[in-house]
């Protein structure tokens, strides 16, 4: 987790909403990625997606059945939907977002008859630490 908090503090630098997300597969790091939805503009832009392309074309597959994702914040229906295409094994986010979310919250992509494929969920790792960028990055926009 702490390199997916790493990306989101770059993220951060660059103006975006400081999300990151780091896919594993075992022990080893296969993509890091922060938000990048604004330069260039993508509104797929988000920590996950890119962490999700980037694992794929590094590993010559889009399923990753092998693979872990490590987030800094709750995925959204977006970013759920993705995850359960490419089959990840486990996901681990730190911070809820009763907002956006569709984890836990609003959609829970994962509980819908629909969802083909349910990772392993895991919350609460670099809550405080990921809250925390996140309320600093909002009260200077606000």
């Amino acid at each position: 987790m702490q390199l997916a908090l790493g990306a989101a503090r770059e993220a951060a630098l660059l103006g975006e909403v400081p999300v990151g997300a780091v896919v594993t597969r075992g022990e080893e790091v296969v993509a890091i990625a922060g938000n990048r939805t604004r330069n260039p503009p993508d509104p797929t832009g988000h920590a996950e997606m890119r962490a999700l392309r980037m694992a794929a074309e590094r590993l010559g597959s889009e399923r990753l059945g092998e693979c872990d994702l490590h987030v800094t914040l709750e995925p959204c229906a977006m970013c759920a939907g993705a995850i359960s295409h490419a089959r990840i094994a486990r996901l681990y986010y730190a911070a809820p977002d009763p907002k956006g979310g569709a984890v836990e919250h609003g959609a829970r992509v994962f509980e819908q008859a629909q969802c083909l494929h349910r990772p392993e969920v895991y919350s609460g790792m670099g809550e405080a630490e990921a809250a925390e960028l996140l309320r600093e990055f909002f009260k200077v926009r606000r």
